[in-house]
């Protein structure tokens, strides 16, 4: 590497190694626990909570459960129910859960805390720092044998089209289009996480040598843009996405449980992946994806859009910051005015009314507070592909987190209860 560039990269390097996140005045404190009539919460209306988790797992809806309520910053209510393993491990409130699709937001925040440091333009083509992607093009026809032929894109595909799930790009196994699950498969392109000696760049670049559902910013089709933003925040922070996220989002926020590949002394917390049978349930097999992650394996494999587990505590905590407008315990990782950014209507009325996509989360507009049940107008919200929830109200300053790890069951009715009853729960 030529001098000026090697000397270019590590004044980089300090500079945001320094600048990522700085000190607040805000201060505002940790989450603590505190009584539900200190923060205007019921608690005789929050056990409806236990009786519906716990008729859930008596009628095998779920195993097993992890439920925490907060507000005004202060942690209500937190309690386990049923199993974590099929060998009858009893589940505990630090259980660890793999959270999938809940690590989006996170590395949506990293990207942002990026662009506040005025790297790139959230409009700029992903090709200009990933030039994979130059030559990436829309579906045009598929042969029998699996090859294919494209056109150009109508628009490149932006920082934004990645952040919004408008790119373009698909979801390999998940994704709903037969045509797009095949040719994902025989690139070798890796869905959720792996085992295996694999890096989030290799898979990547074999994404970008396929074709687009559609044209960026035609329309939401979910997919892997989170782990093409995982690999461009290890280009543009010139460090692997798991050390980025430690050094500058969970030690800071005193997220000690979050981890793409778990630490030796916390694997013994980390929840089974069940699946139901005729009398009960048993541990999931491997199939795609190796239901050991994140404990054994190669360990080399940072999915942005699906790689990291945690607890419900660190997730709240996460989730508070964001209700604080960017900061937490003095420690500001995003301004105020960028958090107001993420959670503004990125993408028009491509979604009907209800919802609609920020840069981070799905929020809740003003129809979708009308129709009752989802929370106030601005709440955010997502999930996990293993039977995780959670969502944040801003209006009310509350937070509901639901963690489950289940697959192949369509049987559980907890989350939209659990959604109510934390609803119903406040109690000024």
């Amino acid at each position: 590497m030529p001098y000026r560039v090697l000397f270019a990269s590590l004044i980089l390097l300090i500079f945001l190694d320094l600048s990522a996140q700085t000190p607040s005045a805000q201060q505002s404190p940790p989450l603590t626990e505190a009584e539900p009539a200190a923060v205007g919460m019921s608690a005789e209306r929050l056990a409806r909570i236990d009786k519906m988790l716990t008729a859930a797992i008596a009628d095998d809806q779920v195993p097993g459960a992890v439920a925490l309520v907060a507000r005004r910053g202060k942690i209500v209510y937190q309690k386990a129910f049923g199993e974590a393993s099929a060998d009858g491990r009893e589940m505990t409130p630090d259980a660890i859960f793999r959270i999938a699709s809940q690590t989006k937001a996170i590395t949506s925040t990293a990207v942002m805390m990026l662009w506040e440091q005025g790297l790139f333009q959230l409009d700029d083509p992903i090709a200009n720092y990933l030039p994979v992607f130059a030559e990436t093009g829309v579906l045009d026809t598929l042969y029998a044998d699996g090859t294919f032929e494209t056109r150009p894109v109508k628009t490149p595909i932006t920082i934004r089209h990645l952040l919004t799930h408008t790119s373009g790009l698909g979801y390999g196994k998940i994704d709903g289009d037969p045509r797009f699950q095949r040719m994902y498969e025989e690139a070798g392109v890796t869905d959720l996480f792996t085992t295996g000696n694999v890096t989030i760049e290799e898979s990547v670049k074999k994404l970008a040598t396929l074709p687009l559902h559609h044209d960026p910013g035609q329309r939401f089709t979910y997919s892997e843009g989170l782990d093409v933003l995982g690999y461009f925040i290890e280009v543009m922070s010139g460090m692997p996405l798991d050390e980025y996220f430690r050094r500058h989002i969970f030690e800071p926020l005193g997220m000690e449980d979050t981890w793409f590949y778990l630490p030796e002394g916390k694997d013994d917390r980390l929840v089974s992946i069940q699946r139901p049978t005729d009398d009960g349930w048993e541990n999931y097999p491997v199939t795609f994806y190796d239901p050991d992650y994140p404990v054994k394996g190669a360990r080399s494999f940072f999915s942005g859009g699906a790689g990291l587990s945690s607890t419900a505590r660190d997730y709240a905590t996460f989730l508070q910051l964001y209700l604080n407008g960017g900061e937490l315990n003095g420690v500001r990782l995003l301004s105020r005015t960028t958090v107001q950014a993420i959670m503004a209507n990125q993408i028009g009325d491509i979604m009907p009314p209800g919802s609609y996509h920020g840069l981070a989360f799905s929020v809740i507009d003003a129809a979708g507070q009308g129709r009752g049940g989802s929370g106030s107008a601005g709440t955010f919200t997502w999930g996990g592909y293993f039977n995780t929830q959670y969502f944040a109200d801003p209006g009310e300053e509350l937070i509901g987190i639901l963690l489950k790890q289940t697959q192949g069951t369509q049987r559980d009715q907890t989350a939209w209860k659990f959604r109510i009853l934390v609803g119903q729960a406040v109690d000024d």
